[in-house]
């Protein structure tokens, strides 16, 4: 049985600890817990309501198509209320499009996050033309044009390619530029240090150097940027589906949700409320947690003396 090295196990309590006195972290991290369970559970959810998000339910419908009764036509079985023209339930359509949202964000981070690390590395530890090229490349790229690019490949690919798979892969192409001006900036820095002069001295390949002397001294700053880089992934998704190119009807989409609603918001502004809350609340969870986190990492770079121990929520400012 192995068990993990006293300093790193020690580190790691440290992080966890300093997490844990911040509020806002906390706080964030709560926010990302409920709704991570909220997408795992939906279906149990559906189950215990009998709602299901594809169901249509014209009965729950007034005359002109929007929910009967109050509030969007919320009840004990319809807990948010129901969608107009459809009556479909919008708890479900809330917690199977939390599963949508987060998929999408999750997997089109990991994407841009290899890709970016990758990157970074080479044109920060080979330098020369190798910087310079795909430096230059990530300009192109970070200058591009994203939402005019993925409305025309959404509507140029044919429809039998998987939609959320075509977000994954155009968000988290679209995504790595930041990355890899971070990694790289951290790696040209870390190339000059002695510890990774010493280990070319001895004639370590520049493969095992990479993986074994630079990557580990910028996990937490990946680890970091990976966190706050998910609501992004997450609004963009909502964006465009917002936009209409995004997954396609009737699949859940807080988005889509949100595209819809605007034309009934005097009438029925439930329709509204619960999916726009739902991307508000989850992309200020992981924003407020990937402050916390990046504090907790690197405290040194904190503020010093008092300041640094202010609670930015109590003292009225930002997380």
């Amino acid at each position: 049985m192995t068990t993990a090295p006293p300093g790193r196990s020690r580190r790691a309590d440290g992080v966890w600890s300093r997490l844990k006195r911040s509020r806002p972290a906390m706080i964030g991290l709560g926010l990302v817990v409920v709704f991570v369970l909220l997408a795992v559970l939906a279906p149990v959810f559906a189950a215990l309501t009998g709602n299901s998000p594809y169901a249509y339910n014209p009965e729950l419908l007034g005359p002109d198509t929007a929910p009967a009764g109050p509030l969007g036509g919320m009840s004990a079985q319809h807990w948010f209320g129901v969608e107009p023209r459809t009556g479909r339930d919008l708890f479900a359509i809330v917690s199977y499009g939390a599963q949508v949202s987060l998929l999408i964000g999750l997997a089109a981070t990991v994407v841009s996050v290899i890709v970016g690390v990758a990157i970074g590395l080479i044109a920060g530890f080979y330098g020369h033309l190798a910087d310079r090229l795909l430096s230059r490349l990530t300009d192109i790229v970070f200058g591009f044009p994203f939402l005019i690019f993925a409305i025309a490949l959404s509507a140029t690919v044919p429809a039998s390619f998987p939609r959320p798979l075509l977000l994954i892969l155009v968000i988290g192409f679209f995504g790595w530029p930041p990355v890899a001006r971070v990694v790289r900036s951290e790696t040209l820095s870390l190339r000059e240090r002695g510890f990774v002069r010493a280990a070319a001295a001895q004639g370590t390949g520049s493969a095992r150097i990479i993986v074994r002397e630079i990557l580990p001294n910028i996990v937490a700053t990946v680890i970091v940027f990976t966190t706050v880089s998910i609501p992004g992934k997450i609004g963009a998704e909502a964006a465009l589906s917002f936009l209409g190119v995004g997954v396609s009807p009737p699949t859940p989409s807080w988005g889509r949700s949100i595209s819809d609603a605007i034309s009934w918001v005097q009438v029925d502004p439930m329709y509204l409320i619960f999916p726009g809350m739902a991307l508000f609340l989850v992309t200020l969870g992981f924003n407020m947690f990937g402050d916390g986190l990046r504090d907790a990492l690197d405290p040194a770079e904190n503020r010093t003396g008092e300041a640094a121990r202010i609670d930015p929520m109590s003292a009225g400012g930002q997380p």
